[in-house]
């Protein structure tokens, strides 16, 4: 059976896309179709409130993105350099929060140790954070995207535990989206299921997939990788057939091969 997984494939460096091998260990024949395309912004800003750990409580990372912003500023020899020698041991003194395993591995990338990465979605992390914090103590720094959920911010701020965001990347859509997606639906027809990874992927996708799939969109099983995708489909009126337990390759295929099993009727 196919199925179709609106993510950017893992970087070709570091072999097979864990999706796509944990699916097709179940027999689901997946592809990936890059769904947006990220700008980088404010990174001079970024690493200027890097260089003063002194001024946070820790650090909140909630996308891989977001690590990706710290890495590009740690691509210049001084920046690096500050970072190896002080500034790394300075934080490492601090909570490094995170959601998911993809982000908690790009903070030790960086020398940092990950704490929360088993929460899995914002609002459990949220709920460890206030768990592990006190009430007006130093503020917790959060470099984010443009379209961060609220979900993070408003739990801390009820529970008085401060929260500097910062924005240090813009979501686009991917430029070659339209043109990926009406292949794969001309190439390899309807898929058994369709994998949504953000709510910014049901923005930018499901009126494409709508169009393509025409009056046989009642045959495909929409699927979630989290709570927050999941409710942006529903929100936009598509039943959402199954939600990964945790945002992973293996909590997905599994979610995946149960509802795509013949007998599951349910909507």
């Amino acid at each position: 059976m196919k199925v179709l997984l609106l993510k950017d494939p893992k970087d070709k460096d570091s072999g097979p896309d864990p999706y796509t091998e944990e699916l097709g260990s179940y027999n689901l024949e997946a592809t990936l179709i890059p769904v947006l395309s990220f700008e980088f912004t404010s990174l001079d800003s970024l690493f200027e409130k890097l260089s003063h750990p002194e001024c946070y409580g820790g650090l909140v990372f909630t996308s891989p993105r977001a690590l990706e912003a710290i890495k590009i500023c740690l691509k210049e020899k001084s920046k690096k350099e500050a970072w190896s020698k002080s500034l790394k041991q300075m934080w490492n003194i601090k909570p490094t929060y995170v959601v998911g395993k993809a982000t908690a591995s790009l903070v030790e990338e960086i020398g940092l140790v990950p704490q929360g990465e088993m929460a899995g979605n914002a609002e459990k992390l949220a709920e460890y954070i206030c768990s592990r914090e006190k009430p007006n103590s130093s503020a917790l720094l959060f470099p984010c995207g443009a379209l961060k959920r609220e979900v993070l911010p408003t739990v801390l701020r009820e529970k008085g535990i401060a929260l500097e965001s910062l924005t240090v990347y813009q979501t686009a859509q991917h430029p070659d989206l339209q043109e990926s997606l009406s292949s794969f639906f001309s190439q390899q027809g309807i898929p058994a299921s369709i994998v949504f990874f953000s709510p910014s992927g049901v923005k930018f996708c499901l009126q494409h997939i709508q169009k393509l799939s025409g009056d046989l969109i009642n045959q495909v099983k929409f699927a979630a990788i989290g709570p927050s995708t999941a409710k942006a489909l529903r929100d936009a009126g598509v039943a959402v057939s199954c939600t990964a337990g945790s945002p992973t390759a293996q909590d997905l295929a599994a979610a995946l091969h149960t509802a795509l099993q013949p007998h599951n009727c349910s909507h």
